[in-house]
């Protein structure tokens, strides 16, 4: 039987309904009004004094100190909620000699009753701020939350209100009317390297105050959905009802947030993901003084570039987040950017990957002005840009992938008016036949050619023309649907 890979959101996620045992589905917890606290004399992340640096112990460092210290800083969530069921079973897939039988006419009584609201139940880890009740966790621990419940190590339990949640990049903060609390320590998670050790303290499946530790496998992880935020990848053992709980490192200083775990079963298998605790601080501050969270936009969709796709556009290395569509009207689209840029660069900080482009922008300001560093037509220039404000259903700087081949070796035929209203371009050929070349790098019939090497085509002859004067390697900008990605095809 072929195994489905998924990647889980671990808020453990028991839904009680009619005795029986279901995964529980919630919704937006939302951004309530900005609630007013005093932190002059407070700030938002206490830093008490860092714990004792670790002595190495055969086999590994002691983290017990860690624990002692900072374990009462983790807290247990319980979240209850509701959730709507279906009206009742379907008996009209009963084949018709059964319908005589005393259990078809006992379940026939339910089918009639509609949607309802049942009882869910959820938990989840998190930890806390700030000694005045500030607590930190993930957006999916919390969603569509009815009422929420912290309990402290000291068995201490408070009824906490969802100041806002942000499920770009998973982040909730909870207020709780408590008082003196221990606070965490917060690191910095680019001195992290592969191979460091780190610890998480959580709820795993609701065993209280659980500790478990690893490596860090990698850094600056893309995963699906989650564009912005580069994840810290580690092997340390994390399970439903770990999500929002710490990950620390040997200093005893918070890094990170456990958050998503990659799977075949649902439970742990050696990849876990935690969002880096600055991205976490950045929107936790959003969260506390404006009740909501606001992300910058360019409006672009990028994709990596290769060598193959370097060599395209005449880069001498491959690095950077290559444009493959630009939103109209975009910030990106009046700042001058075009499908077949290459963005080097944001404000002077290098774009090593699309992966890094998402979450540089994403992190910014609506209405911040960014200078871009961009490689265009075989040269470096430099664009100013005003981003835009990220709505659902819009785009960042959506990281792409690439499909990879040998040649060319098309069919292919202008677009008829009717065709381009419905493919909404002004212009492109229409893939009519694939061989050799195109068909090994990916190229499908229907698909829509709209540029070589980034300059547009509308003819036979333009394809022609440009593949004399081509390299070894073209870049095709292809359109399937509605998506829009750049396909490099060696000419060997």
């Amino acid at each position: 039987m072929k195994n489905t890979r998924f990647l889980a959101a671990i808020a453990a996620s028991a839904a009680i309904a009619l005795g029986g045992l279901a995964l529980w589905q919630v919704s937006y917890a939302g951004n309530p009004p900005p609630v007013k606290l005093d932190h002059k004399s407070l700030p938002l992340f206490n830093n008490p004094p860092a714990a004792v640096g670790q002595t190495a112990a055969v086999g590994g460092p002691n983290f017990s100190s860690i624990v002692k210290r900072f374990g009462p800083t983790v807290v247990h969530i319980n979240v209850r909620g509701e959730t709507t069921t279906t009206g009742g079973p379907d008996m009209s897939q009963v084949p018709p000699q059964l319908r005589n039988s005393p259990f078809f006419q006992f379940f026939q009584q339910f089918q009639n009753q509609g949607p309802r609201e049942v009882p869910t139940e959820g938990l989840g880890s998190g930890f806390i701020i700030s000694s005045d009740g500030l607590v930190l966790t993930n957006a999916h621990v919390v969603k569509g939350a009815k009422s929420v419940t912290v309990t402290l190590t000291d068995q201490r339990s408070y009824k906490a209100k969802v100041l806002g949640t942000d499920a770009k990049t998973d982040i909730a903060v909870l207020k709780i009317a408590a008082t003196g609390l221990p606070t965490v320590r917060i690191g910095d998670p680019s001195k992290l390297e592969p191979g460091d050790w780190v610890l998480a303290i959580g709820s795993p499946y609701g065993f209280y105050n659980t500790v478990t530790a690893g490596i860090v496998s990698a850094k600056s992880r893309a995963l699906p959905d989650d564009s912005m935020v580069p994840f810290i990848q580690t092997d340390v053992a994390v399970n439903p009802g770990n999500s929002g709980g710490p990950l620390f490192d040997t200093q005893g200083e918070a890094v990170g947030i456990n958050s998503q775990i990659f799977t075949q079963t649902g439970a742990f298998e050696g990849l876990s993901f935690a969002i880096p605790i600055n991205v976490a601080e950045a929107v936790a501050r959003q969260i506390i003084e404006h009740g909501q969270v606001q992300h910058g936009k360019l409006g672009i969709a990028v994709q990596t570039v290769t060598q193959q796709l370097a060599n395209s556009f005449g880069l001498q290395n491959p690095r950077g987040a290559l444009v493959a569509q630009v939103s109209d009207g975009s910030a990106a689209a009046k700042a001058g950017l075009k499908a077949g840029d290459i963005i080097l660069s944001v404000n002077g900080q290098p774009v090593n990957d699309s992966t890094d482009l998402p979450m540089m922008i994403g992190m910014m300001q609506p209405g911040q002005k960014v200078k871009l560093g961009v490689w265009s037509n075989h040269r470096q220039t430099t664009l100013d840009a005003t981003l835009g404000s990220f709505s659902e259903g819009s785009l960042v700087a959506d990281a792409g992938s690439t499909a990879s081949g040998h040649g060319l070796g098309l069919q292919v035929r202008p677009l008829n008016p009717a065709e381009q209203s419905q493919a909404q371009v002004h212009s492109g050929l229409l893939v009519q036949g694939v061989s050799g070349p195109a068909e090994q790098a990916g190229v499908q019939p229907g698909d829509i050619l709209l540029a070589i090497d980034g300059k547009a085509v509308s003819s036979v002859a333009q394809v022609r023309s440009i593949l004399k004067s081509a390299g070894n390697t073209v870049a095709l900008l292809i359109q399937r649907g509605h998506a829009r990605i750049f396909v490099p095809v060696d000419l060997g």
